[in-house]
Protein backbone atom coordinates (compact mmCIF):
# COMPACT_ATOMS: atom_id res chain seq x y z
CA UNK A 1 0.00 0.00 0.00
CA UNK A 2 2.96 2.34 0.59
CA UNK A 3 4.74 1.83 -2.73
CA UNK A 4 2.42 4.05 -4.79
CA UNK A 5 2.87 7.20 -2.65
CA UNK A 6 6.63 6.61 -2.60
CA UNK A 7 6.73 6.28 -6.39
CA UNK A 8 4.62 9.39 -6.80
CA UNK A 9 6.90 11.32 -4.46
CA UNK A 10 10.01 10.20 -6.34
CA UNK A 11 8.55 11.18 -9.70
CA UNK A 12 7.47 14.58 -8.42
CA UNK A 13 10.85 15.15 -6.81
CA UNK A 14 12.63 14.38 -10.08
CA UNK A 15 10.30 16.73 -11.99
CA UNK A 16 10.80 19.54 -9.49
CA UNK A 17 14.58 19.23 -9.56
CA UNK A 18 14.67 18.92 -13.35
CA UNK A 19 12.52 22.05 -13.72
CA UNK A 20 14.90 24.04 -11.51
CA UNK A 21 18.02 22.79 -13.30
CA UNK A 22 16.57 23.32 -16.78
CA UNK A 23 15.61 26.87 -15.77
CA UNK A 24 19.13 27.54 -14.49
CA UNK A 25 21.28 25.75 -17.07
CA UNK A 26 19.05 25.10 -20.09
CA UNK A 27 18.05 21.75 -21.53
CA UNK A 28 21.43 20.95 -23.00
CA UNK A 29 23.33 22.37 -20.04
CA UNK A 30 21.57 20.33 -17.36
CA UNK A 31 22.59 16.68 -17.48
CA UNK A 32 20.71 13.65 -16.18
CA UNK A 33 23.64 13.14 -13.81
CA UNK A 34 22.94 16.55 -12.28
CA UNK A 35 19.23 15.76 -12.04
CA UNK A 36 19.78 12.41 -10.32
CA UNK A 37 22.32 13.88 -7.89
CA UNK A 38 20.08 16.79 -6.90
CA UNK A 39 16.98 14.57 -6.62
CA UNK A 40 18.97 11.95 -4.67
CA UNK A 41 17.90 9.11 -6.98
CA UNK A 42 19.78 6.85 -9.35
CA UNK A 43 19.58 6.86 -13.13
CA UNK A 44 17.36 3.77 -13.05
CA UNK A 45 14.64 5.82 -11.30
CA UNK A 46 14.69 8.42 -14.08
CA UNK A 47 14.57 5.73 -16.74
CA UNK A 48 11.72 3.97 -14.92
CA UNK A 49 9.53 7.05 -14.65
CA UNK A 50 10.46 8.84 -17.89
CA UNK A 51 12.53 6.62 -20.16
CA UNK A 52 14.78 9.37 -21.55
CA UNK A 53 15.89 12.95 -21.00
CA UNK A 54 13.61 14.10 -23.84
CA UNK A 55 10.60 12.50 -22.16
CA UNK A 56 11.59 14.05 -18.82
CA UNK A 57 11.67 17.49 -20.47
CA UNK A 58 8.23 16.90 -21.97
CA UNK A 59 6.82 15.82 -18.59
CA UNK A 60 8.16 19.00 -16.97
CA UNK A 61 6.01 20.90 -19.46
CA UNK A 62 2.99 18.61 -19.14
CA UNK A 63 2.93 19.01 -15.39
CA UNK A 64 2.41 22.75 -15.69
CA UNK A 65 0.76 23.26 -19.08
CA UNK A 66 -1.95 20.60 -18.70
CA UNK A 67 -3.21 22.37 -15.58
CA UNK A 68 -2.79 25.85 -17.02
CA UNK A 69 -4.72 25.05 -20.18
CA UNK A 70 -7.52 23.27 -18.31
CA UNK A 71 -8.06 26.50 -16.38
CA UNK A 72 -7.81 28.61 -19.52
CA UNK A 73 -10.32 26.55 -21.49
CA UNK A 74 -12.74 26.37 -18.56
CA UNK A 75 -12.56 30.15 -18.17
CA UNK A 76 -13.05 30.63 -21.91
CA UNK A 77 -16.10 28.34 -21.91
CA UNK A 78 -17.62 30.32 -19.05
CA UNK A 79 -17.02 33.59 -20.89
CA UNK A 80 -18.31 32.29 -24.23
CA UNK A 81 -21.56 31.16 -22.57
CA UNK A 82 -22.41 34.80 -21.90
CA UNK A 83 -23.82 36.45 -25.03
CA UNK A 84 -22.64 39.90 -23.88
CA UNK A 85 -19.01 38.94 -23.24
CA UNK A 86 -16.32 41.42 -24.17
CA UNK A 87 -12.76 41.40 -25.47
CA UNK A 88 -11.59 42.09 -21.92
CA UNK A 89 -13.44 38.97 -20.71
CA UNK A 90 -11.61 36.75 -23.20
CA UNK A 91 -8.30 38.37 -22.32
CA UNK A 92 -8.98 37.70 -18.65
CA UNK A 93 -9.54 34.01 -19.44
CA UNK A 94 -6.22 33.95 -21.28
CA UNK A 95 -4.11 36.05 -18.91
CA UNK A 96 -5.35 35.35 -15.38
CA UNK A 97 -4.63 31.58 -15.23
CA UNK A 98 -1.10 32.14 -16.56
CA UNK A 99 -0.23 34.87 -14.08
CA UNK A 100 -1.77 32.96 -11.20
CA UNK A 101 0.37 29.94 -12.04
CA UNK A 102 3.54 31.98 -12.53
CA UNK A 103 3.13 33.58 -9.11
CA UNK A 104 2.54 30.23 -7.45
CA UNK A 105 5.24 29.75 -4.81
CA UNK A 106 5.58 26.05 -5.76
CA UNK A 107 7.93 26.51 -8.71
CA UNK A 108 5.90 28.87 -10.87
CA UNK A 109 8.78 31.29 -11.48
CA UNK A 110 11.18 28.49 -12.44
CA UNK A 111 8.72 27.16 -14.98
CA UNK A 112 8.43 30.56 -16.67
CA UNK A 113 12.19 30.50 -17.23
CA UNK A 114 11.92 26.95 -18.57
CA UNK A 115 9.19 28.06 -20.97
CA UNK A 116 11.31 30.99 -22.17
CA UNK A 117 14.23 28.64 -22.83
CA UNK A 118 12.02 26.41 -24.98
CA UNK A 119 11.82 29.23 -27.52
CA UNK A 120 15.19 30.88 -26.93
CA UNK A 121 17.12 27.67 -27.53
CA UNK A 122 15.37 26.93 -30.85
CA UNK A 123 14.71 23.31 -29.91
CA UNK A 124 12.56 22.23 -32.85
CA UNK A 125 11.61 18.90 -31.27
CA UNK A 126 10.33 20.66 -28.17
CA UNK A 127 8.55 23.34 -30.18
CA UNK A 128 6.77 20.61 -32.13
CA UNK A 129 5.78 18.90 -28.87
CA UNK A 130 4.30 22.16 -27.55
CA UNK A 131 2.51 22.89 -30.83
CA UNK A 132 1.11 19.37 -31.15
CA UNK A 133 -0.15 19.23 -27.57
CA UNK A 134 -1.17 22.80 -26.80
CA UNK A 135 -1.60 24.55 -30.15
CA UNK A 136 -5.34 23.82 -30.12
CA UNK A 137 -5.76 25.97 -27.01
CA UNK A 138 -4.24 29.01 -28.71
CA UNK A 139 -6.39 28.36 -31.78
CA UNK A 140 -9.55 28.35 -29.64
CA UNK A 141 -8.59 31.69 -28.12
CA UNK A 142 -7.67 33.07 -31.54
CA UNK A 143 -11.14 32.12 -32.80
CA UNK A 144 -12.75 33.85 -29.81
CA UNK A 145 -10.70 36.99 -30.43
CA UNK A 146 -11.48 36.88 -34.17
CA UNK A 147 -15.23 36.92 -33.47
CA UNK A 148 -14.81 40.07 -31.39
CA UNK A 149 -12.39 41.72 -33.82
CA UNK A 150 -13.91 41.08 -37.28
CA UNK A 151 -12.05 44.09 -38.73
CA UNK A 152 -8.71 42.26 -38.40
CA UNK A 153 -7.60 39.73 -40.97
CA UNK A 154 -6.02 36.52 -39.73
CA UNK A 155 -2.43 37.60 -40.25
CA UNK A 156 -2.89 40.90 -38.43
CA UNK A 157 -4.73 39.20 -35.58
CA UNK A 158 -1.92 36.68 -35.11
CA UNK A 159 0.69 39.44 -35.14
CA UNK A 160 -1.16 41.21 -32.34
CA UNK A 161 -1.79 38.04 -30.34
CA UNK A 162 1.90 37.18 -30.58
CA UNK A 163 2.73 40.56 -29.04
CA UNK A 164 0.12 40.04 -26.30
CA UNK A 165 1.63 36.63 -25.53
CA UNK A 166 5.08 38.22 -25.35
CA UNK A 167 3.87 40.86 -22.89
CA UNK A 168 2.21 38.14 -20.82
CA UNK A 169 5.42 36.08 -20.72
CA UNK A 170 7.34 39.19 -19.63
CA UNK A 171 4.84 39.82 -16.83
CA UNK A 172 4.94 36.16 -15.78
CA UNK A 173 8.73 36.31 -15.50
CA UNK A 174 8.49 39.42 -13.29
CA UNK A 175 11.23 41.16 -15.28
CA UNK A 176 9.52 44.54 -15.27
CA UNK A 177 10.31 47.77 -13.45
CA UNK A 178 7.14 47.58 -11.35
CA UNK A 179 7.85 45.54 -8.26
CA UNK A 180 5.50 44.67 -5.44
CA UNK A 181 5.70 47.18 -2.60
CA UNK A 182 6.13 45.89 0.90
CA UNK A 183 2.68 47.09 1.99
CA UNK A 184 0.92 45.44 -0.99
CA UNK A 185 -0.13 41.79 -0.76
CA UNK A 186 0.87 39.32 -3.45
CA UNK A 187 -2.82 38.88 -4.32
CA UNK A 188 -3.31 42.64 -4.80
CA UNK A 189 -0.12 42.98 -6.83
CA UNK A 190 -1.16 40.09 -9.06
CA UNK A 191 -4.61 41.62 -9.60
CA UNK A 192 -3.06 44.97 -10.51
CA UNK A 193 -0.78 43.22 -13.00
CA UNK A 194 -3.70 41.35 -14.55
CA UNK A 195 -5.86 44.46 -14.91
CA UNK A 196 -3.04 46.57 -16.41
CA UNK A 197 -2.17 43.83 -18.89
CA UNK A 198 -5.80 43.33 -19.92
CA UNK A 199 -6.28 47.06 -20.55
CA UNK A 200 -3.01 47.32 -22.46
CA UNK A 201 -3.74 44.22 -24.57
CA UNK A 202 -7.31 45.25 -25.34
CA UNK A 203 -6.14 48.66 -26.56
CA UNK A 204 -3.49 47.05 -28.77
CA UNK A 205 -5.89 44.51 -30.23
CA UNK A 206 -8.51 47.16 -31.00
CA UNK A 207 -6.19 49.81 -32.43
Amino acid sequence: MRSAPSGFSTKERILGVAETLFARHGFAGASLRQVTAAAKVNLAAVNYHFGSKESLIEEVFRRRLDELNRHRLAALATVAARPDHTLEDVLDAFIRPALEQSMDSAGGTAFVRVLARAFAEHDERLRKFLSDNYGHVLREFAAAFARLLPQLDKQELYWRLDIVAGALTYAMADFGMIKRKGDVSERSHREQTIQHLIRFSAAGLRS
